[in-house]
């Protein structure tokens, strides 16, 4: 027993148990008028929920926000001219108002609809008074003139880039330059200054075709294109930084062997015709053209889903061995493992002509040297994507125009494409390197610096 007036072990054990249990009412009493205050209770007794004000939420969004290195809001151009706008009278009282300040800009981008200038060159002719001789300037380039083309050459550039890199037809070109300008040009004009440019552009074109084949890799592909009506095929040969067309009835391996000449070395990317057997050195045949046909296997034929994710899991495997930072020694070793086990996944349905897989492992028992290439290589892609980007544009000008009419106009087109594709790859502005290719070709060579 306790003395008198001194708890008991049992007593102080009941009331720390008493108090423990007033503690943990408490404290669920506090959150439940927490969760009032802050608007998740439903009961009347709730404080009322003070709504931050404006300037508290954007503080607060800005104290949170994260800094950025610069600003996303559009740029201020600069300015040509400058519009005032002020009131000369108060609407209140109708006092006449003075000075003021600024108080806000709004900026507004507008073209001018102005003619043409249509310029006459008066050339003068002088006699020399001390020989007798009557002298005359000849015009040039430097004075602005081509020739004998009446046309300038912005507008010739203007024109020839309407009709190529934005794939309009001469109609629509020529109302355009009657709608902005009021100047009327004919058809037939248009076509020649088509043909003028064409001709123009002969040394790019020969600068760009030299250049593909002295290129470590390059992408063909080949299109359909009608000629005066007549079937025949749009060549596409392209590399990073240039692209090269060519139209020709046939689609012969001939075609593709007189494009890249004897005289290219690199990694060929195609996709599975035959022709482009001729070329003995490093070709890589597209991925994807196989494993589309694999797909479309597997989706007339569900049974063979199996082989073909057999098939694909080697594909994954070469693209994730492409990305190693090896020597070329381990590059050809991994080449060859990956040979070796695709083939044995192929062979067996190369003979059973009535297998399902039968297609896709012919193509891939015919090609395999050739299919991992990109694995030994690694500037070489897996697929021709880079053709099929290539070959696009001429597909969509084919469903616009329906083809060419004539081979000097096949010829015109092809040489165009080329040279606006290569500008396009290399980030030139169109107009504008049109227009000094224009100034380039008409600038006798005698003025031009040694």
């Amino acid at each position: 027993m306790g003395c008198v007036g001194n708890p008991t072990r049992e007593e102080l054990i009941a009331e720390n148990t008493v108090l423990r249990a007033k503690l943990a009412e408490l404290e669920a009493e506090i959150e439940m008028l927490r969760d009032k205050l802050s608007g998740g209770g439903n009961g009347s007794s709730a404080a009322p929920f003070i709504k931050p004000s404006r300037q508290q939420r954007r503080a607060a969004e800005r104290a949170e926000r994260k800094k950025r290195k610069q600003a996303f809001t559009r740029k201020r151009d600069l300015p040509t001219e400058e519009v005032r706008h002020a009131l000369d009278y108060c609407p209140d009282c109708g006092h006449k108002l003075f000075g003021g300040c600024e108080q806000s800009r709004h900026q507004v981008i507008e073209i001018p609809r102005e003619p043409v200038r249509v310029i006459d060159h008066l050339v003068i002719a002088r006699r020399c008074g001390y020989c007798g001789k009557v002298h005359a300037p000849k015009l040039g380039i430097s004075d602005g003139v081509v020739g004998k083309m009446r046309l300038g050459v912005g507008l010739m550039s203007l024109i020839t880039t309407l009709s190529v890199a934005k794939r309009m037809p001469q109609r629509a070109i020529q109302k355009l330059l009657e709608g902005l300008y009021g100047l009327h040009i004919s058809l037939g004009e248009i076509n020649e200054v088509l043909h003028r440019v064409s001709q123009w552009a002969k040394p790019t074109v020969r600068e760009i075709l030299r250049k593909i084949r002295g290129s470590p890799d390059a992408n063909a592909d080949e299109t359909g294109w009608r000629e005066d009506g007549i079937n025949g095929y749009l060549w596409s040969v392209s590399t990073g930084e240039e692209r090269f067309y060519y139209f020709h009835r046939r689609r012969a391996g001939r075609i593709i062997r007189h494009i890249l000449g004897t005289g290219f070395e690199g990694a060929l990317g195609c996709d599975f015709y035959a022709g482009y057997d001729w070329y003995f050195g490093p070709k890589q045949r597209c991925w994807v053209h196989l494993l589309r046909l694999i797909d479309k296997v597997v989706e007339k034929h569900p049974s063979v889903k199996a082989w073909a994710d057999n098939v694909r899991d080697i594909y994954k495997a070469a693209k994730k061995a492409s990305r190693r930072k090896t020597d070329r020694a381990t590059r050809t070793l991994l080449r060859e493992a990956l040979q070796e086990r695709l083939l044995p996944i192929a062979e067996p349905y190369l003979k059973d002509k009535d297998a399902l897989q039968h297609k896709p492992a012919k193509l891939i028992c015919r090609y395999l040297p050739e299919l991992f290439t990109f694995v030994e290589r690694p500037n070489v892609a897996s697929s021709n994507n880079a053709a099929e980007r290539a070959i696009r544009p001429a597909v969509i000008s084919r469903k616009i125009s329906g083809g060419t009419r004539s081979a000097k106009g096949s010829q015109t087109k092809t040489r165009l494409m080329s040279v606006f594709a290569t500008w396009k790859l290399q980030g030139k502005e169109s107009i504008a390197a049109c227009a000094d290719m224009i100034v380039a070709a008409n600038t006798p060579l005698a003025t031009c610096p040694q």
